[in-house]
């Protein structure tokens, strides 16, 4: 099965660069990345590829390399659709906010709109592939629209979950460390659409690191993987806080028990709380696929590792306000970073967005700098929160692009995400600026402690 025309279904985080990487990769198939957002299009397709919505490290090149070569972004869904053998469905699938199951299933109107177009639009057979993480089992719900509401055309369902980090999404994708590939193995159609996109990977990535599984193996591999790496995170940062008690310092603790080879050393930064589009989505998503099947004490334990991600936001809040005398009311906190990690300007569940929620709940003013993230992306966070009115957001945070201006006269800063810039500030021009005691909390054990100490900084950091 010979593969000319791809077409992905929504222009975010994991659509649009891996499918820039692929165009990259198979300069012969044409790919085709559709949105209904066409200010989101509109940025794809702007003159200036350092303009593209998204940032990452390297994405630029790739998109101006690729773009308009066989590389197209467009808001003509059904076009694409109808030309495509092969269909990526890459939309949002939120936690649910209502409902049976709020607060902790998939959202799933979006995939489902997606098969009911795909369905609606095709006229000609189609492989249609879930690089949205899903639950377990939707690959089942996805066949039963496309095969009873098509027009007897016949679809391969497949799940081909995708395993990047932000920050360094391209290289993830240009060196995986594997593709997985689940679908129909025990069918020849399945089978042959299987070893299509098998084809399509081969282009640049070694045959052996390509794995194939069944549908369902391959969905809940998804979900497992990041469940597993955020668990190390919360783990170490529950010994961030026993490390405070006791004296001990969490990085050689870390370090220590890192050399164990069973151990490794990945994922064992402890920090302010991890954020994103995933870890926590796809963990509650477990929780409530386990719930769903009457596994409690399977949703308990993994329940905890998000139990524990909240604790390690709300006490460094807290920390925050005991050390400022029990008080930020009227005080000006500088915060540095907003978005989840550094190298990106995603801010999906950045532990930015609760620190600064708490601190506003203690009526703070709170001044906030981010390289990447914009003042709209910004309010945009903490007004969907609806903890206060979008005018007393507006009232109460400020948003500015120059660090230096942020941090004047503020009685604290809070480093909340890890860009390397903050490394390289003038922090003594900073100090001299601020009221004194000149309080530093580090929530990303980025900073010299001993050289911030000897500027005269109070300093506080993790573990």
């Amino acid at each position: 099965m010979k593969i000319k025309n791809i077409c992905c279904i929504g222009a975010g985080y994991v659509g649009g660069p891996t499918m820039a990487v692929i165009a990259q990769k198979c300069p012969e198939i044409n790919v085709t990345v559709v949105d209904i957002n066409e200010k989101r299009i509109a940025a794809w397709n702007d003159e200036n590829v350092e303009n593209i919505p998204i940032y990452e490290p390297g994405l630029s090149k790739v998109v101006e390399e690729a773009r308009d070569r066989n590389l197209f972004f467009s808001t003509d869904v059904d076009k694409a659709i109808d030309q495509a053998d092969m269909i990526f469905i890459s939309v949002n699938t939120p936690t649910k906010t209502y409902g049976m199951g709020k607060g902790m299933a998939a959202d799933l109107k979006f995939i489902e709109l997606c098969a009911r177009q795909i369905a609606r639009v095709s006229t000609s057979d189609k492989i249609v592939i879930e690089k949205s993480t899903l639950p377990v089992r939707t690959a089942e719900a996805l066949k039963n629209i496309l095969e009873n509401t098509g027009n007897g055309v016949s679809f391969q369902i497949l799940s081909n979950p995708e395993f990047l980090a932000e920050g360094t999404a391209v290289e993830d994708l240009m060196q995986p460390d594997r593709v997985l590939i689940g679908g129909d193995i025990d069918t020849e159609k399945g089978k042959e659409a299987v070893q299509a996109l098998v084809d399509v990977y081969a282009h640049w990535v070694p045959k052996e690191q390509i794995l194939t599984t069944n549908v369902w193996s391959s969905e809940l591999s998804k979900l497992t993987a990041n469940a597993f790496l955020a668990q190390r995170v919360s783990s170490i940062n529950a010994m961030s806080e026993l490390c405070e008690k006791t004296g001990a310092d969490v990085n050689e603790v870390a370090k220590a028990v890192g050399m164990d080879s069973r151990i490794g050393p990945k994922f064992l930064k402890s920090s302010v709380g991890f954020g994103g589009s995933c870890f926590q989505k796809d963990i509650l998503n477990l929780v409530y696929i386990a719930k769903s099947f009457g596994l409690n004490e399977v949703a308990d334990y993994w329940e905890q590792v998000i139990t524990m991600n909240d604790h390690q936001k709300k006490r460094f809040a807290l920390n925050i306000v005991r050390t400022l005398f029990n008080t930020v009311s009227g005080k000006k906190i500088a915060l540095l970073g907003w978005a989840f990690k550094k190298d990106t300007n995603d801010t999906r569940e950045s532990a930015a967005i609760y620190v600064s929620d708490y601190l506003l709940n203690e009526q703070a003013d709170i001044v906030i700098y981010d390289p990447k993230v914009t003042e709209e992306q910004i309010y945009a966070d903490l007004n969907y929160l609806g903890t206060r009115s979008e005018e007393e957001n507006i009232a109460r945070v400020t948003v500015l692009s120059n660090p230096y201006e942020v941090c004047e006269n503020a009685h604290a800063i809070a480093v909340l995400t890890e860009w390397d810039e903050f490394k390289d500030y003038d922090w003594q021009r900073i100090y001299d600026g601020m009221l004194k005691p000149a309080f530093l909390f580090d929530g990303r054990q980025l900073l010299n402690r001993k050289k911030k100490e000897d500027i005269g900084f109070e300093f506080y950091a993790i573990g």
